[in-house]
């Protein structure tokens, strides 16, 4: 028995791929520009029947699957105006219906409400921003959007008609063909008149293979009983019997070769392509003659074994890439999720600013190599992490902007401390003078940063000021010369006197006393003079590091002895003071900064990181050593401010 034509009629087809597309259009979310990806496709059926070409009904292909085959995705275009998609939608609207696609309609529609939903969304915010009630929120009439919809109707409208025009060709071809077979069923049934009836019986064939499509639901039905028809009078034909194997054997030279040609399909790479060929051959099959009876089960059970494992094929390329789009969503939700814990409202410095921006723009790198999610979600999850990212630079740009204006009032403040500075440097009141010079200093410390390219040059325009007068002042005062010249002898006796302390032969906390009551004697010496200064005090932290090396004593006290004495070297002068407390501020606040881009740190990682455990040890400690040194900083500052 000869294969029966299940397929679908192509028009149907194409009636329930455009209703797919176009629901899908209207259910597309409100993203101008990413790229759209297909739904997977339904199921194709592998199993057919044993006298039933291996096609994919209309009960077999859902709709999704359709639009899948219909329409892959496209690389994404810049996004037009509203104005410049309802021109493309009037050009449009002005076409034959033939010419007008249901897919370029649906994207037209597709990319003018995310353009609409969009400006929704603004009005809606601006509206609650306003101080009104979200609930109250009614959007604005947009002439473009009526107009859009008018033009729409008429597209539908027209397409409506074709679909009409087509359906009634479709009923006149299937009246039609029902016609050939009643005339095929009625001279089958004249065995004495069948020789003469050959001829008229092939034309009738001529005639119903020219004949058009026939409505969708009774194309199986109707081939079924035209084959039976065919076959019924061939069985009964009674010709000469070279002419009937001559016909049986140019149709079986025919599906051999389709036979041949559905094979190669088997190692097709593109299973889609493949899947579409197919059908076609499936066509060409149905449209050629029946074959010599003794072989017509096993030709057509080859081309159905061959059909099977196209479709079967066809059926895993989509569940695979199902599988794939449900992995994409799963990791975009968890991209989302992981810049949703981020808390960037409370940053309130640029490092930590700038060290949020590092896992924002490391997360957006981060999608990027992520692949498509489903049709459904891929929109709404790029809208919300999309909603995210603008949330954090609006706040970045808000947070920048409102300090710069603070760094401009602190840089005008610190100009007008040079100027009055500046005035002040030649003054000869010595006296007067140096108290206004240390009220300006303690006022400098007073004000805030400036921006980092003026920093520098306005903080040495200051100091310059301030060490001129003071280098004048100590001109003025050289008769402590002498003095200082005693005091380095008195120091070089002290360093003597610790290198000569032998701490194997005397008890550990004997030893440990003798150190402090000479470091003790040392800080009780006044000024050397400054040529000597550095080289006496090297001289002095070599012996006294070398000691508490050997006696087991802590570092960090040894620094902040260390820095005692540096700071009793410099005794009363407040221009070098001022200048180590302005370093130490600065050190100072530095680390604050450190501390606090940490603090946030650790707070992402808690919420969000898979190695959570480690990486809070390692902060930790790094925080914990921060915070050691910002004691000692604030202790240093400390003993400094004692001096002013």
């Amino acid at each position: 028995m000869e294969p029966r034509d299940t397929s679908m009629q192509p028009d149907a087809l194409d009636k329930t791929l455009n209703e797919g597309a176009a629901q899908s259009a209207a259910d597309s979310t409100n993203i101008s520009n990413p790229t759209i990806e297909t739904e997977a496709a339904g199921a194709v059926s592998a199993a057919v029947d044993v006298e039933t070409p291996a096609v994919a009904t209309p009960e077999e292909i859902t709709v999704e699957a359709q639009a899948e085959v219909a329409e892959e995705p496209a690389a994404a275009k810049p996004q037009a105006s509203k104005e410049e998609i309802l021109a493309a939608l009037k050009v449009l609207s002005e076409k034959e219906p033939a010419e007008i696609t249901n897919e370029e309609v649906s994207r037209l529609k597709q990319q003018f409400y995310a353009i609409r939903n969009e400006e929704q969304r603004a009005e809606r915010e601006a509206f609650v921003e306003a101080g009104n009630q979200p609930e109250a929120f009614e959007p604005k009439a947009d002439e473009t959007e009526e107009a859009f919809k008018a033009l729409l109707s008429t597209v539908k409208e027209k397409k409506a008609e074709q679909r009409a025009a087509i359906e009634a060709e479709q009923q006149k071809n299937y009246e039609r063909k029902q016609e050939i077979i009643a005339k095929i069923i009625e001279m089958s049934g004249d065995v004495d008149n069948a020789n003469r009836f050959f001829q008229q019986v092939r034309d009738l064939q001529n005639d119903f293979k020219e004949i058009g499509e026939v409505p969708a639901p009774v194309a199986a039905d109707l081939w079924k009983s035209y084959q039976d028809a065919v076959e019924k009078f061939y069985d009964q034909l009674k010709i000469n019997k070279e002419l009937r194997d001559y016909d049986f054997k140019k149709n079986l030279s025919e599906k051999e070769l389709l036979v041949a040609e559905a094979e190669k399909l088997r190692e097709e790479e593109d299973v889609i392509a493949a899947f579409r060929r197919l059908q076609e051959l499936h066509e060409q099959w149905r449209s050629i003659g029946p074959v010599p009876k003794e072989v017509r089960e096993e030709i057509w059970g080859r081309f159905k074994d061959i059909s099977a494992d196209i479709n079967k094929r066809y059926q895993t390329f989509f569940e695979e890439r199902k599988a794939r789009e449900r992995e994409n969503e799963a990791a975009k939700e968890a991209l989302c999720e992981r810049i949703e814990a981020y808390e960037f409202d409370k940053l309130s410095t640029y490092a930590a600013w700038d060290e949020m921006t590092k896992l924002i723009i490391a997360a957006q790198e981060d999608w990027k190599k992520v692949g498509y999610a489903s049709r459904k979600s891929n929109n709404a999850l790029f809208a919300r992490f999309r909603e995210t990212c603008d949330k954090f630079f609006a706040a970045k740009a808000e947070f920048f902007r409102g300090m710069k204006d603070t760094l401009s009032r602190n840089l005008e403040k610190k100009i007008a401390l040079c100027e009055r500075a500046e005035a002040l440097k030649d003054s000869t009141e010595w006296r007067k003078t140096a108290d206004e010079l240390a009220a300006l200093q303690k006022e400098w410390k007073t004000i805030g940063a400036v921006a980092k390219k003026h920093s520098d040059q306005v903080w040495h325009r200051f100091l310059a000021a301030c060490d001129y007068f003071f280098e004048q002042k100590k001109k003025n005062n050289s008769g402590t010369r002498r003095t200082e010249r005693a005091n380095l002898e008195q120091k070089n006796e002290i360093i003597d006197k610790l290198k000569a302390i032998d701490v194997t032969a005397m008890d550990r906390e004997e030893a440990i006393k003798k150190v402090k009551d000479l470091q003790a004697e040392w800080q009780s010496v006044g000024h050397v003079p400054f040529s000597e200064k550095d080289n006496v005090y090297e001289a002095y932290r070599g012996v006294v590091n070398e000691l508490y090396q050997k006696l087991d004593i802590s570092q960090r006290g040894s620094r902040m002895a260390s820095f005692e004495n540096t700071i009793k070297e410099i005794g009363n002068d407040e221009n070098r003071l001022y200048r180590e407390r302005e370093r130490l501020m600065r050190a100072y606040e530095q680390r604050r900064g450190e501390l606090q881009t940490y603090e946030n740190n650790m707070g992402f990682l808690s919420a969000k990181s898979k190695n959570a455990d480690s990486m809070l040890r390692d902060m930790e400690r790094r925080v914990q050593r921060l915070k050691d040194d910002i004691a000692d900083l604030e202790k240093k500052i400390a003993v400094i401010d004692s001096k002013l």
